[in-house]
Formats: structure tokens, C-alpha cells, sequence
């Protein structure tokens, strides 16, 4: 889950950011496509230590053509309103999405996170998309997703059994969390 509906443009910025995360972990700050995205090179490295990201429910690993990735960062700046910082990390995960909702929704209460809304889906036969939690830290709302909506990676995770995931945290540039919200 993404606080917007993620563009094919910005699907394919991600995808170029997990090729070479190393190289581009302060890269958008530098080459960002709109000025909000200069100078964030200190929040997005802040953003992908956090803990959360390397915390999946046991059995959970890379996608096998994502492996060695880890996180990535970007800077959406191609909207209207403040860029978008996150920091995101994909997970292939043998189990059901309701086992990996529940890791998460364990985890974040555990280190502070508010649940944004009811992670269950409103309907008995309705697919649970993922879940998100906030909290501000250091006086910056931050927006925690667990999204299973992964069809706009190219290439797309290849997982051997099971479901691939996306955990994704993210802020407003300018530290308002205007931005930060959820959305089914």
C-alpha cells in the first residue's frame, strides 16, 4: 500500500532503484526529478534503517530474483503536494497474507505504531491488499505499509511457493506527513 495509487513511472523509477540500491541510496536527493527530492539523502537513509523493514514473519526471504537487494530508497516528486520519501523491501513468504498481517501488526505495536485502519477485509470473500500503521519520530509522521499488490515491479518477484510482499515505510519531504495516509 502506497499513500497514492503508484504510477507506471514511479513502479519503474522503484525497479531501477532496487537494481543498484547501494549506488542510489542518496541518489533521488542528488538526481531527483523535482526539487522537493534534493537534500534527502539524510531521511531516506533514516527511513531505510528502520527496523521494521528487516523484521518478516519466520520463513519469509528475497524473491529469487531480488536476492542480495535489501532496501531500497526513493523520492517520488512527479505528484502534486510534497515528494514522497520511502524506503522499501520485498519479501517472498511461503505462508497466507493473513500469517504475514498478523507478524506486522505484532511488530509494529510492539515498536510504537499505530494501526491506520482494520487490516481484515470487509467482506468474507474479499482479498486483504495489506495494512498500514503511523508514528512520528523525531516530530515526522511516518506511514508503515505491508502491500501484496506487487504487479508493478519489473520484473516481477519470482516466488516458489507462497506470496511475495512489499513493507514500505514512508514520509513527506518536508517532514508534514500531509501525504501519509492509508487507503484500501
Amino acid at each position: 500500500m502506497s499513500p497514492t495509487p503508484a504510477s507506471a513511472r514511479a513502479r519503474v523509477g522503484l525497479a531501477a532503484t532496487l537494481v543498484l540500491p547501494a549506488a542510489l541510496l542518496g541518489a533521488c536527493s542528488v538526481v531527483g526529478g523535482a526539487d522537493g527530492c534534493r537534500g534527502t539523502a539524510a531521511e531516506l537513509k533514516r527511513l531505510a534503517a528502520q527496523p521494521v523493514l528487516g523484521s518478516a514473519p519466520a520463513g519469509a526471504t528475497a524473491p529469487v530474483n531480488y536476492r542480495g537487494v535489501g532496501v531500497s530508497t526513493g523520492c517520488d516528486g512527479d505528484s502534486s503536494g510534497e515528494p514522497w520519501l520511502h524506503a522499501e523491501r520485498l519479501y517472498a513468504f511461503p505462508g497466507e497474507r493473513g500469517d504475514v498481517i498478523a507478524h506486522y501488526a505484532a511488530t509494529a505495536a510492539a515498536a510504537g505504531w499505530h494501526p491506520e485502519h482494520d487490516p481484515e477485509p470487509e467482506a468474507p470473500d474479499a482479498t486483504v491488499e495489506g495494512a498500514c500503521w503511523t508514528r512520528t519520530t523525531k516530530g515526522r509522521p511516518l506511514l508503515l505499509t505491508v502491500d501484496f499488490r506487487t504487479g508493478g515491479y519489473s520484473p516481477a518477484p519470482e516466488v516458489t511457493e507462497g506470496i511475495a510482499y512489499e513493507v514500505s515505510v514512508g514520509t513527506a519531504s518536508d517532514g508534514s506527513g500531509g501525504e501519509a495516509s492509508c487507503w484500501h
